[in-house]
């Protein structure tokens, strides 16, 4: 295979552009990031280039910290231990914010993914904007992180996962139906109360838990997915032939926003009647269950599953009328976007575990069978962590994307 990476054979990496050598160390970086261990030999068949352009850009990218070489313990072919690259995950690092309904989550991410340390609080459920409120717990949950970092561990990014729509040009929190929340700059509010001077990234939790649970979990391997997400009320994202489906703002995927019980269906805090969330949210859940007024949120949801499986007939009533309806959702999206697989995230991932026999017949019954041939319906593989690590990779985006100038330097550390 020619290489699209140093046409004509192999030449050394400064012979190569300056735009596309700066290309190729975030193309290794970014496979080292992902799978956190690569030999040079995987590297060098991922990009497609030969061994010498492997270790020009490992040698570089090791200069500045960045990478590591260590032997793995295999092998070659002549009897040497291979070396494989890995990332320096103590020393590179990004916050990572979530904003779910009722709690807010911190975390410091290591290159690599690795959740190096997290902080968690609840948070006040209210049809009321809490800008401050929430700025404000997050600003000092990642001031304590980046204390608590060692001292030569540097912060390279922030992002964050929010409920609610976000508009891509700029960060901005146009609509957060369950919270009350309309155009509100989440974004440079973060910044300025956390005192890094770095910009913050804001994504949908649905859309971030969709490329996380693509690049990392559960879609591994698709080229097309599509991630439900429960919180009080459900979120959506669609990866389409290895891509985020995001819409012309970036509001694309409100799967929870799709009627499916126009007729008679149940008011959704959109303003609408018979949404999907309406139907298999949290409220409808609980209120089916007779448990409307117990506890909420993933402590409410995973008591009416347990329940249900302990014999308990209003609890086993509610999971099963609430799977019908997530079952009639699911079988409308694989129609439409025939994916690989469907991840449940969030409490979806509990209620499908709950009702998964009425989920899959509502497929069986409802999916062209060419679509339904080889859809896999799965939980999500990183669990409640999944906005959280999509929150992460935007911090890195920018490091990934042109690693040395993102550290504001060409040439060895010193």
């Amino acid at each position: 295979m020619s290489s699209p990476l140093v046409p004509g054979g192999a030449v050394t990496v400064r012979q190569v552009p300056e735009a596309t050598r700066r290309r190729n160390l975030g193309v290794l970086l970014r496979l080292v990031h992902r799978y956190r261990a690569m030999s040079r030999a995987g590297l060098a068949d991922r990009m497609g280039v030969n061994r010498s352009t492997i270790l020009a850009l490992t040698t570089q990218l090791t200069a500045v910290g960045l990478v590591r070489e260590e032997a793995s313990g295999a092998t070659g072919r002549a009897g040497r231990p291979s070396l494989v690259v890995r990332p320096e995950s103590d020393r590179w690092y990004v916050l990572a914010f979530d904003v779910a309904v009722d709690r807010l989550v911190a975390a410091r991410v290591g290159l690599g993914g690795t959740v190096l340390e997290r902080r968690e609080a609840a948070r006040r459920r209210s049809r009321h904007a809490d800008l401050d409120e929430v700025v404000g717990v997050l600003a000092g949950f990642g001031r304590a992180l980046v204390a608590a970092a060692p001292p030569a561990a540097r912060c390279v990014g922030v992002g964050a996962s929010y409920c609610g729509l976000v508009r891509a040009a700029d960060g901005m929190v146009r609509l957060a139906p369950n919270m009350g929340w309309t155009d509100l700059d989440f974004a440079p509010a973060l910044s300025r109360r956390l005192g890094l001077g770095l910009p913050v990234a804001v994504g949908n939790e649905a859309h971030l838990g969709a490329l996380a649970e693509h690049e990392r979990g559960a879609g591994v391997g698709h080229r097309n997915l599509v991630y439900l997400h429960g919180d009080v009320g459900v979120g959506g994202g669609i990866i389409v032939g290895g891509r985020l489906l995001d819409g012309d703002d970036g509001y694309a995927a409100e799967l929870g926003h799709m009627i499916v019980n126009p007729h008679d269906g149940r008011p959704c805090n959109c303003g609408s009647r018979g949404c999907l969330e309406a139907e298999v949210g949290e409220a409808a859940l609980l209120e089916a269950s007779g448990r409307a007024g117990g506890p909420v949120g993933r402590d409410g949801v995973r008591a009416v599953v347990a329940a249900a499986g302990g014999g308990d007939t209003a609890a086993r009533r509610a999971l099963d009328r609430v799977g019908d309806w997530l079952g009639i959702g699911v079988a409308n999206l694989i129609n439409l976007f025939n994916p690989g697989v469907v991840v449940f995230g969030g409490t979806l991932g509990e209620i499908y575990r709950g009702a998964a026999p009425r989920i899959h017949a509502r497929v069986a019954a409802g999916v062209l069978p060419v679509s339904r041939d080889r859809v896999e319906l799965r939980t999500a593989a990183l669990g409640y962590d999944s906005t959280l690590t999509g929150a992460a990779e935007l911090g890195f985006a920018a490091l990934l994307a042109d690693p040395l100038g993102a550290l504001g330097e060409d040439g060895p550390a010193s």
